[in-house]
């Protein structure tokens, strides 16, 4: 029996244009969503490139993220709902100690702390960190990184998302070093390049592209 669930956002610029979701198939973790037209099939944490984000799914449900705004479907109904567009996200960062820029942020929803650091080329952090994250590093890529003390093993892996502030950015690669845990996690270009960054009058901002 096929499965069929339409939801309409409304995105407010000067015109409105709606976006259509139709839910043909829910499950635990995923779902398979009809997107403008365009099949997506999207697993818990994944974004589809129309920005539609699934937090959740089972045989019964789904919530869905645009924009910030969660919204359920659920197999029994239909939803409609309109949205205005949010302005455009922002964070500014002080420099610290040394003339570095320190900030709170989350990797798959727990909360760490990143010095951002632009030549870096990924998120770094220590085997130690990533096991209070309960990131399953050892299922990464083995590899080999410098460090200030050599080289050292490390292990590539990718993470469901990284935020600073409100700025979320997804499937994000990361380096787990093996090495001693002596700072903050490094907030590298896998995440920066995917954001607007600039320096005004010693502050750092960064905006969403």
């Amino acid at each position: 029996m096929k499965l069929c669930l339409t939801l309409f956002f409304c995105v407010f610029t000067h015109v409105c244009s709606a976006l259509e979701i139709e839910a043909k198939m829910l499950a635990q973790g995923s779902a398979v969503l009809m997107i403008d037209g365009t099949q997506r099939m999207l697993r818990e944490g994944s974004r589809s490139p129309e920005g539609v984000l699934l937090v959740s799914a089972n045989g019964k449900q789904a919530i869905l993220e645009i924009d910030g705004k969660r919204k359920t479907i659920s197999l029994s109904r239909s939803i409609g709902s309109k949205f205005e567009k949010a302005g455009k996200k922002e964070i500014r960062l002080a420099s610290g100690q040394g003339g570095h820029y320190y900030t709170k942020g989350l990797i798959n929803g727990a909360p760490v702390d990143f010095l951002v650091d632009t030549g870096a080329t990924y998120v770094a952090m220590t085997t130690e960190q990533a096991e209070q994250l309960g990131l399953d590093y050892r299922g990464g890529v083995p590899t080999e990184t410098s460090t200030a003390n050599g080289v050292a093993k490390a292990f590539r892996i990718v993470l469901n998302s990284v935020a600073v502030g409100n700025i979320v950015v997804h499937q994000v690669t990361a380096f787990v070093i093996k090495a001693p845990t002596i700072g903050p996690m490094l907030l590298g270009n896998a995440y920066l390049s995917r954001v607007d960054l600039k320096i005004d009058q010693g502050v750092m901002v960064l905006s969403e592209k």
